[in-house]
């Protein structure tokens, strides 16, 4: 297991904006099992819909987009890399994530080359699936560190 610390050093995402709490299980170049803990805290969860504080569709695929920017960079020894998503297909949204949740975050590699990767990503909360999508991304070199 990861903590939050240790995520950070691999992510570049910082608070309101870092969607993954711990890593739970990660098979390097594989697959990586993230939780994001749903709080009413959260800066997202302010109430708009009669009382009821959900996160926002857009979050669950963001928060997989992380898991996956966690997966791909950690393989990368080099540093100095930053992951780009360029397509999202298929996302669809089952049932929405309230505080209370917990939320998994599940992401499979289905292919990887050099700079380029493709992947399957879906979010659960308990055993039942609260959404899933088909996404790719780019590697590039971050722009702010000397790569």
């Amino acid at each position: 297991m990861l903590d939050l610390n240790q995520i950070k050093k691999i992510l570049p995402h910082r608070f309101p904006f870092l969607l993954i709490d711990r890593i739970i299980e990660i098979e390097k170049g594989v697959r990586v099992v993230a939780l994001k803990n749903i709080t009413v805290n959260d800066v997202f969860a302010q109430e708009y819909f009669n009382g009821i504080y959900p996160m926002q569709g857009v979050l669950y695929v963001e928060a997989m987009a992380q898991a996956a920017a966690f997966l791909i960079l950690d393989l990368s020894d080099e540093g100095g890399k930053m992951a780009y998503f360029s397509t999202f297909d298929k996302v669809r949204f089952r049932c929405p994530a309230v505080p209370g949740d917990q939320l998994q975050i599940e992401v499979k590699i289905v292919k990887l080359r050099s700079r380029v990767g493709k992947f399957y990503g879906r979010c659960l909360i308990g055993d039942k699936i609260a959404s899933e999508a088909r996404f790719s991304c780019m590697l590039s070199p971050d722009e702010t560190s000397n790569f």
